[in-house]
């Protein structure tokens, strides 16, 4: 089968085929207690990319979603961005700011 513009070939990959790679790199869970959060902002101050600072002096964790069960604000991040989240978590006076490694369990902060 022709690609696009009619030159060389198109691939085809069979139906329900779907490229997982992408699924193993996500293999930490950042759990965010907004209730304990002070708005010290130290979060913010290192990783703003993850971290805002709102009007009522609480933190928001950007791409968080609330878990109605244990009531904390849950992302799950990749090795990329391991490093600025244990330095917002390490700074969080309140510690309110937790990582787990999905794989093993194991809470690291």
């Amino acid at each position: 089968m022709k690609g696009l513009f009619g030159f060389g070939k198109k691939e085809n990959k069979p139906e329900g085929n779907v490229d997982k790679t992408f699924l193993n790199t996500k293999k930490w869970l950042v759990q965010y207690d907004r209730k304990g959060c002070i708005g010290a902002g130290s979060c913010e101050a290192v990783n703003p990319e993850r971290w805002k600072l709102l009007d009522e002096r609480k933190a928001e964790l950007k791409g968080g979603e609330l878990n109605q069960q244990n009531n904390m604000y849950e992302v799950r991040i990749g090795d990329d961005e391991l490093a600025k989240m244990k330095a917002a978590a390490e700074g969080c006076p309140k510690v309110v700011i937790h990582i787990i490694n999905t794989e093993t369990g194991e809470k690291i902060i």
